[in-house]
């Protein structure tokens, strides 16, 4: 841009056909989302959509993206999404702003160290080898609830490492579907039906308020109980310092951290794992090439986190899963005046993507609906677009400071699940995709058969 006068007004934008008085674009978003934001792309590079009577600005391609999570993410702040999400996660990473999310950022770091996550994968690998023993040949399983289930163990247990937490384990269980399933509509629609009494808004306003109180409850009874020697989450916030003030976290804060772990690693993990199956199922060849790397590396001992880095074949599978259905939209708002795509952006403009869609378009990825793992080999992605558009866990100081957890988690459920049995695919249901935080499964009913 050679002077400010080539600038474009916010006025240019064009905006989405089918916007309606009052709710805006909210039907289309209620009826389809993952449809909808797959639809932008095709209608320009940057596109308003109308959240009830508030204009959003989404941008569909990789360059704009990077503009927002990276170059100038100084520049925004968390958006409208994580506004409504605060119910759930309070002032945790995912919503905490500027010298606050740096300060927790800092503290929290460590306790996703390589040698932490190590230290977490031996109940990630019992975890898995208890959901594979509980299973006999012939159980029809139905995937989501059976790897929603294993995450949130995982997740109960790592944080929790007393009976202390059980009560939030019992929570999460409870509520975090709940809340899940609500969430996405909730950010998409109008602030003003969060006041309809409606059993949406009632199921999710009590699903909050009750996981949080229990929470606090648990923080509270742990504080109370003193300093322990102990590797669980909730005992390793409860001691962190800022390096430079020496300050600790809040029992609200340590509150807020948990929830925002829970939200982010039980969905995510779980979506990934049904999907994954799901796709495997139809691809007998990617399968077995898989086996042949598990029996190689691992045997027929326990997955450990050492096996993790060897498992390549199963990595590029994940990142395929991943990005056919990952994350279905990140908002962020402008804090001082923004050129993004030649087009001025003043302070408090709300700005969205979906990762979903990105990860979904045809001119970055060949054949983008198939599932193909092979696309990840670095021979064929060496110089492709593909490799630079995907970012599964976001990107810049925002990116999710769990990520590793996740693969390491996700590696050693479906090395262990593999290695023991086969899962089939129960005739007469096509799995059809929810959109949530991620573009999870309805449903995926298997019938599981013994590997040898």
């Amino acid at each position: 841009m050679s002077s400010v006068d080539e600038l474009r007004p916010i006025e240019s934008v064009p905006c989405v056909p089918g916007s309606v008085p009052l709710l805006g674009h909210a039907l289309a978003l209620w009826r389809d989302p993952l449809r909808f934001f797959s639809s932008l792309q095709r209608r320009g590079d940057m596109v308003r959509v109308n959240l009830g009577t508030m204009p959003m600005y989404v941008v569909t391609t990789p360059d704009l993206v990077h503009e927002v999570t990276v170059r100038q993410a100084g520049s925004f702040e968390k958006g409208r999404f994580f506004d409504r999400l605060r119910p759930l996660a309070g002032n945790g990473l995912a919503n905490s702003g500027g010298e606050q999310h740096q300060r927790h950022r800092r503290m929290i770091q460590p306790m996703f160290s390589n040698a932490r996550i190590t230290g977490y994968s031996e109940t990630m690998s019992s975890n898995a080898t208890a959901l594979a023993d509980s299973w006999k040949p012939g159980d029809v399983i139905d995937l989501e609830p059976a790897m929603a289930g294993y995450a949130v163990e995982t997740l109960a247990r790592t944080l929790f490492g007393t009976d202390i937490g059980l009560p939030a384990v019992d929570a999460v269980r409870k509520h975090l579907p709940v809340l899940l399933t609500n969430l996405l509509v909730r950010a998409a629609s109008p602030k003003l039906l969060d006041r309809l009494p409606i059993r949406a808004n009632r199921l999710f306003d009590q699903a909050a308020a009750s996981l949080r109180a229990v929470i606090d409850e648990v923080v509270a009874t742990s504080r109370a109980a003193g300093p322990a020697d102990r590797d669980d989450l909730l005992s390793l916030l409860l001691a962190a310092q800022d390096p430079d003030s020496g300050t600790r976290l809040s029992d609200e804060a340590v509150r807020d951290e948990l929830s925002t772990i829970l939200f982010a690693g039980a969905e995510t993990t779980a979506a990934t794992l049904a999907w994954t199956f799901h796709e495997l199922a139809a691809r007998p060849d990617v399968e077995e090439d898989l086996l042949a790397e598990i029996r190689q590396v691992v045997g027929d001992g326990p997955v450990t986190a050492q096996h993790v880095p060897h498992l390549k074949g199963i990595r590029r599978v994940i990142d395929e899963v991943i990005r056919l259905h990952g994350v279905t939209l990140l908002m962020r708002r402008t804090t001082k005046t923004v050129v993004l795509g030649g087009v001025s952006l003043p302070p408090g403009t709300e700005v969205a993507f979906s990762l979903y869609a990105l990860h979904r378009d045809p001119g970055l990825y060949e054949n983008a609906d198939r599932f193909d793992p092979d696309r990840w080999l670095p021979e064929r992605q060496a110089d492709g677009p593909g490799r630079r558009a995907y970012i599964p866990f976001g990107a810049g100081n925002r990116k999710c400071i769990g990520d590793q957890f996740v693969w390491t988690e996700a590696t050693i459920a479906i090395a262990t699940i593999l290695n023991r049995w086969k899962l089939v695919p129960v005739p007469g249901h096509t799995p059809r995709e929810v959109a949530s935080a991620v573009a999870r499964a309805d449903r995926i009913p298997m019938t599981v058969t013994p590997r040898r």
